[in-house]
This record gives structure tokens, sequence and C-alpha cells, in this order.
């Protein structure tokens, strides 16, 4: 039997279907509730609104879950690659030998960058955000790769896909090496994605590069961890943008100017930022703490605190022990570690912090461990966006072949003025 919810109103009732999701959720189906009572519903920054329906990703906010396909992010961080994790949400399964290989050659052919795109990033400014040099530069890949007729649809999607996950990390790493005035470093063949990523990053003629399993699997960890997260703002955006069947690219642009915010994906950024202010003021963090919890203050605690998880963000643990990791073979001492740590401590005993669910996030260990790969801070964000990617794609895909599609048009509730007369430039 199916289940409904009442909707009463001047002594009507409208009976509502409600959807069951697969681990319980359930949500009241509203897309008819104008057409029957002329009604529609108000939920500024739509956190009780769900905008579809989707296999991709699961996430429990109250008991700190989080699962791609199924799988817990746990088992996906300690055993899986990023390239399998970007396989497995695209297409729903665990590659096989077979299907991992041939998807990393595939990533491996479209690696480079097409050589007339090199002009576009020499003219963009030296000082210019790789987060704006990224959306435009994505959205530029479709005049360079248009569609190939002669190519079946499901091919011409599988191919822009793979095009997208290979030259996003090379587009990310020339920004980095043409601001700096350095010679591009192109892919090679022998590396796989995150080894050649970084590779492109820090080799140079004078000072090679010498590839660190362990830095490569902290890189694969950070990627795995970011790779999706149900409809969060940026996933929203591509969403959003692809319901007007636009090309991916344009809808991944989007993505990518959305995650742009420091309130989502610049938010590891703005923690060590926040960890560098903490340091210079005399490494004691006991005065910004008391700043957070001041309701008369504007500042913040950045790191702390999801609009999702009501507890510890599962993410979060699993990049503490690589950042932990990271720092004990590379012998290096971090004093913003020091910092975060004495923050985590307050925050887990403290009862106004617990009282507000305001617990470390992932974005509280994320930033240390970019710093310690040696991603400068400006490409922090752009890290994000790569590891993103292959959510952003599942999710594009996803809502491309609903059959329940609709453009995405929500409504509003007008506040202003009322009918009255145009008034005559001389007469006001």
């Amino acid at each position: 039997m199916n289940k409904t919810a009442k909707f009463i109103f001047n002594g009507k009732t409208y009976e509502l279907p409600v959807v069951m999701g697969s681990e319980g959720e359930m949500a009241v189906d509203i897309s008819n509730l104008r057409k029957e009572t002329r009604f529609i519903t108000f939920d500024p920054g739509y956190a009780n609104t769900g905008s579809c329906q989707s296999s991709i990703t699961f996430m429990d906010g109250e008991n700190g879950i989080l699962r791609y396909r199924g799988i817990p992010i746990e088992q996906l961080a300690e055993h899986s690659t990023f390239v399998e994790t970007a396989y497995l949400l695209i297409n729903g399964e665990l590659p096989t030998e077979k299907e991992l290989n041939n998807f990393s050659v595939m990533l491996n052919d479209h690696s480079l960058v097409h050589e007339d795109m090199h002009l576009f990033f020499e003219n963009f400014p030296r000082r210019a955000h790789p987060m704006g040099i990224l959306s435009s530069m994505v959205n530029a890949l479709r005049a360079f790769y248009p569609e190939i007729p002669e190519r079946t649809d499901e091919e011409e999607i599988n191919i822009t896909f793979t095009r997208l996950l290979s030259k996003i990390r090379t587009m990310a790493a020339m920004s980095h090496k043409m601001s700096l005035g350095h010679k591009v470093i192109y892919p090679r063949y022998a590396l796989h994605y995150c080894a050649n990523f970084l590779n492109m990053m820090f080799d140079s003629p004078v000072r090679p590069y010498t590839i660190d399993d362990d830095l490569v699997k902290a890189l694969e960890v950070f990627w795995i961890l970011h790779a999706d997260h149900e409809q969060n703002c940026s996933t929203a955006a591509v969403r959003l943008v692809g319901s007007a069947r636009v090309n991916l690219y344009a809808a991944i642009s989007a993505g990518i100017a959305a995650l742009w915010g420091p309130l989502h994906g610049g938010a590891n950024q703005a923690v060590v930022e926040m960890l560098q202010q903490i340091h210079n003021n005399g490494g004691d963090p006991a005065p910004f703490i008391a700043r957070a919890k001041d309701r008369n203050d504007p500042f913040r605690l950045m790191g702390f605190g999801h609009s999702i998880y009501k507890t510890y963000d599962p993410r979060a643990r699993i990049m503490e022990k690589t950042c932990h990791k990271i720092l004990k073979k590379l012998n290096r001492h971090d004093p913003l570690l020091d910092i975060a740590r004495q923050l985590e401590e307050f925050a887990l005993k403290d009862s106004y912090f617990k009282d507000h669910d305001l617990y470390p996030n992932v974005d509280f260990y994320s930033g240390i461990v970019l710093r310690a790969i040696g991603i400068p801070l400006n490409m922090f964000t752009v890290m994000f966006a790569i590891g993103r990617l292959p959510g952003w794609i599942s999710q594009w895909k996803e809502s491309i072949d609903d059959p329940k599609w609709k453009l995405h048009r929500p409504r509003q509730i007008y506040i202003g003025r009322k009918k009255r007369d145009y008034v005559p430039i001389n007469d006001r």
C-alpha cells in the first residue's frame, strides 16, 4: 500500500504521495501541489527540498555515514584508487581488471591539451585566480573537441567523460607552471593519474621531481574523499545548468564556478589561512575560540561544522590519519598542525561546540595535507575541483538519463510593490 501525507487548509484535505529511499529516507512528493492547491513550499537554501532521486551517493549526517554506490568511504579510501573510484561513480560498479586497464589507457591517451590552448593560458593575467582560469578553460574545451557525428552517442559521451577527467589535471598543472613563468611539463606515459599530476606540478629541468608513493597515496585519498557529496552547492549547479540540456563542458564549468566560494570549495584554503592567522598572533587559539563563541562577533572558526553532518565528518577521520602519516614520513614539524590539534581537542570537549554540532570537517585537515604535499595555497580549490569532477560527471549523466527529467525552475514568494502605473519622467 502506497503511503501518503495529508495537507489540510481551510478544512480541505489534500493527499500527497510519500517517496521512500532505499536507506529509509522519506520525502513528501509535492510535484503536483501547486496545480492542486495553488500553494508552493517555501524553503530558503533548499535544505529540506529533494531535487532528484539518485543512486550515486548516500549520506547520513546524523550518524556520519558516506557511501559511493553503496560502498563505505572508509573502504574506498583504504583500498581503492582515484581512477577506480571515478569509474565506480560514473558507471555504477567497480571495474574488472580489464575495464580498469582500458580506462587508464584512455585517460593516458587524452591527457594532452591542444597546443592552441596554450595561447589562452598565456593571455590570462599572471594574478588571475586558477579557479577562474580552470572554469574558463573547461568551457573552452567544447570548441577544441566538438562532437564527431561518426561516433555513437555512447562512444561520444564516454570519450567526453574521459577527456575531461584526464585534461583537467593537465590544465591545472599548466596554469600553475605558467603562473610561475616556468616551462610546462607534459604528461608521462609511464605514470599513473595522481603521480602524473604531481610530476607535472613539480618537475623542472633544473630539479627533477622524485615520485614518493606515500604522497601519491595521500593525494589519492584526498581526491577519493572529495569525489562526490550528494546534492551540494556545486553539484546542484551542475544539475541545474545541465537541466537546460547544455553540453557537459558548460555544466562542469558552472560547477567549478560554484565551488570557488569560500563556504564551499574554498573552505580548506580558509582553514589554513585561519591557522596561519592564529600562528601569527602567538599561536594561542583561545582568543579565537572566544570570538567564535561570541554571538556579537562575526568571526567564525573555519573547518568546524557541516550543513549535513551533525556528528564527526567521516572524511575528517580519514584525512586526519593521512595528515599524521605524511608529516611523520616527511619528518616535518608543522606548527599549524599543533594549533589544529588544540582546536580539535577543545571542540570535541566544549559544550558550546557539541551543542551546535561544530565538529571538525574534512577541510580541517585536508589543507594541511595539501600544504605538506607542496600544493600552493591558491591551488587548494583547484585540487578540490579535480577530485569532485567524477561526481559532477556522474550526477550530470544520471540527470540526463532520468526519464522524469525537467528543466529546473524554482518558484518564489513575491514581496515587492503591488501594481502601480508608470509615471512620466517629467512628473517624477
